[in-house]
């Protein structure tokens, strides 16, 4: 790893909140903005620690590896024994690559929108200099709701990728492409909760059904009209979800939950205070 990020590493993450940990990784377009209304949420019961990856520090050649490395890195200086990690796009495939070789580190494992098995972004496709409508274009397809793809998220793409951090950002996107973690899967024991939007493009619902099927101790939740980024686009919805989660894993950890081959809830909260903006929530269990 470049000396220069291993001399300031506790200088690149966000910590708030006291509790149990809980650490969030946000994917190749994302920040810790991503994370904001899951941190405020959290904060309340959990340690949270948001690291920000240092994509422009580790030189042309930054991969998903040398980002895990990063993050176990952190997770030293920090002198974390254990916690439950929480990916979403790429940072659920660095969370998958740390789960794989740190098992012991982890509590639980919560997926979102994950890259690791297959992934429709920018990859091989990545915009000439000066595409704005397709950067434009990229960011909506993220959302269910385009609206949510404000002006001021797609100029900071755009300036993004015509710049010189371009070629990390390419370097980056096709590390996740040609690492498939598949014949992988199979091998995390860790609980692990998949929490998708029913409408994402980037990640969409077969690989979601392919995650829980590889992974031996997942459950599958869907949120409907919900794309790529559900804690920023219905973060009430995902919050109830991963507040359930969390609390089943503190509950009955040791214990054996039967698992079940396919069953669909349904259920909707009412409170008028979010009814505009909280769609239903469809949770699809499949095993455990």
């Amino acid at each position: 790893m470049n000396n220069s990020i291993d001399k300031s590493i506790t200088k690149h993450y966000m910590e708030e909140g006291q509790g149990d940990v809980i650490i969030l990784l946000y994917g190749l377009f994302g920040s810790v903005n991503n994370f904001r209304y899951l941190v405020d949420h959290l904060k309340k019961t959990h340690r949270v620690i948001v690291p920000k990856f240092p994509f422009y520090d580790l030189g042309y050649s930054v991969t998903v590896f040398s980002l895990t490395e990063f993050l176990q890195q952190l997770i030293l200086e920090l002198n974390l024994e254990k916690f439950h990690l929480l990916g979403n796009s790429m940072g659920g495939h660095i969370a998958l690559l740390y789960t794989l070789q740190y098992p012991e580190k982890v509590k639980s494992l919560i997926l979102s929108g994950s890259s690791g098995l297959y992934e429709s972004g920018m990859g091989d496709s990545y915009p000439k200099r000066s595409s704005y409508d397709f950067i434009k274009n990229k960011t909506e397809l993220t959302f269910y709701d385009p609206g949510i793809a404000s002006k001021e998220l797609v100029d900071e793409i755009y300036a993004t990728v015509n710049s010189r951090k371009a070629l990390h950002i390419l370097s980056l996107a096709k590390s996740t492409i040609h690492n498939n973690l598949e014949k992988e899967l199979t091998k995390i024991k860790t609980d692990c909760c998949l929490i998708w939007g029913q409408n994402d493009t980037i990640t969409p619902p077969e690989v979601a059904l392919k995650f829980n099927r590889l992974i031996p101790h997942s459950k599958l939740f869907w949120i409907e009209r919900c794309g790529h980024v559900p804690m920023l686009e219905t973060p009430q919805s995902f919050n109830v979800i991963l507040d359930n989660f969390l609390d089943e894993y503190s509950n009955s950890k040791s214990e054996e939950i039967s698992s079940s081959s396919h069953i669909t809830v349904s259920k909707t909260i009412n409170s008028p205070q979010i009814k505009s903006i909280f769609n239903p929530v469809r949770i699809c269990r499949c095993g455990w």
